[in-house]
């Protein structure tokens, strides 16, 4: 999908219009905000990469990977980084649309 693309959909999604994106639009979003809810996260509790792999039990091309939406991790993996950064990962996904969000734990 090239910029003009783009811009034409979301031009049409802010008029109301109903807009359907390729799936592998949908699916680079869903990572790029999986990648930014866990950054942005872990700069939150103060944590380097390297200290987030070691409570994750990932390495730190995985956690690059992952930051930049180059990957999607495993349910495993995903489990994981939640317990590491403290909360409950919530995701949903829907037709065309994604949210991703951490919910603290209660302390």
């Amino acid at each position: 999908m090239n910029h003009s693309t783009w811009r034409t959909r979301r031009t049409r999604q802010l008029a109301g219009e109903a807009v359907e994106y390729d799936q592998e639009y949908v699916d680079a979003r869903l990572a790029g905000d999986l990648g930014q809810a866990v950054s942005d996260r872990r700069i939150e509790l103060d944590l380097s990469q390297a200290e987030l792999t070691e409570r994750a039990g990932m390495t730190q091309p995985q956690v690059s990977r992952m930051k930049g939406g180059d990957t999607v991790p495993t349910l495993p993996l995903l489990r994981r980084l939640a317990k590491a950064l403290g909360g409950t990962l919530n995701l949903a996904i829907d037709e065309g649309d994604s949210r991703v969000a951490f919910t603290l734990h209660a302390a």
